[in-house]
């Protein structure tokens, strides 16, 4: 008899451990990441997607693939990588990075195809970081500054810029001062050095953008123009332009990404 009991036995310690190695996130209020930072588990969440584009910053990694069995592979994904003053508005260059996975804690936007509603989120080994990790970028020709954050803890809503559901077709960050439930965990926000007074708008530039040194030979000289195609720099080399501020520019005819 006690032989047979024992294989039961290792096979229910074999399945609490592993179900103690499960994590299930929560999307909506957070969760105490640091009693988990550093640790490999498990992933689950349920994450509420509108259809079209929606924000997301997740406190650990997932690779393309994963993206793709999570959210489908027509779905895209893109990271803040510049921005620039247009007009009145600022202008806000989302460049296509799915390629490189989610990143724990980077803020990006997600375009998805599937229906609106709750979307499972399940992942394997994944190592959880507690880690913020902000984007932030100074907008040309002004003394203003614009910072992407992702939140994991449900936060206020006033003085920052989100989409809304009903701005989502064009990733339309706008003045969310009258949300009053705020942010969600897992969701990102941007956040402007003079408050939410200024208009923003959505750039979408794909992975038509190539390296500095792949354009520019060593001892070239060449002018350099923004998105806008407004000149930015005169007859500079490759030291120079690596020197300028963050974000896309345009050198011969190609879009330049400097970070």
């Amino acid at each position: 008899m006690k032989k047979l009991l024992l294989p039961a036995i290792i096979a229910l310690t074999n399945l609490y451990a592993h179900a103690q190695t499960t994590l299930t996130l929560s999307t909506y209020s957070g969760t105490d990441l640091a009693k988990y930072a550093g640790k490999t588990l498990n992933i689950s969440a349920n994450r509420y997607l509108f259809t079209g584009w929606n924000t997301i910053s997740l406190p650990f990694s997932m690779t393309e693939e994963q993206i793709n069995e999570t959210f489908g592979s027509d779905c895209k994904l893109e990271k803040l990588a510049g921005v620039e003053h247009d007009g009145h508005d600022i202008k806000l260059n989302f460049q296509d990075c799915k390629s490189e996975g989610i990143q724990a804690n980077i803020p990006y936007i997600l375009y998805y195809t599937g229906k609106t509603g709750d979307k499972k989120i399940s992942v394997k080994n994944a190592t959880i970081s507690n880690t913020h990790a902000p984007l932030s970028f100074a907008v040309q020709g002004t003394s203003l500054s614009v910072t992407m954050s992702g939140t994991q803890q449900m936060r206020k809503a006033q003085g920052v810029y989100g989409i809304m559901g009903k701005d989502n077709a064009e990733a339309l960050f706008v003045n969310v001062d009258d949300v009053e439930t705020g942010f969600y965990a897992t969701r990102c926000y941007i956040e402007l050095s003079n408050g939410n007074s200024s208009t923003l708008t959505t750039n979408h530039i794909g992975k038509d953008v190539t390296s500095i040194q792949s354009t520019v030979k060593p001892n070239e000289n060449v002018d350099v123009y923004n998105i806008s195609g407004i000149k930015v720099a005169s007859q500079i080399g490759i030291s120079e332009i690596s020197k300028l501020q963050q974000g896309i520019y345009v050198i011969k005819g190609k879009k330049i990404l400097v970070e």
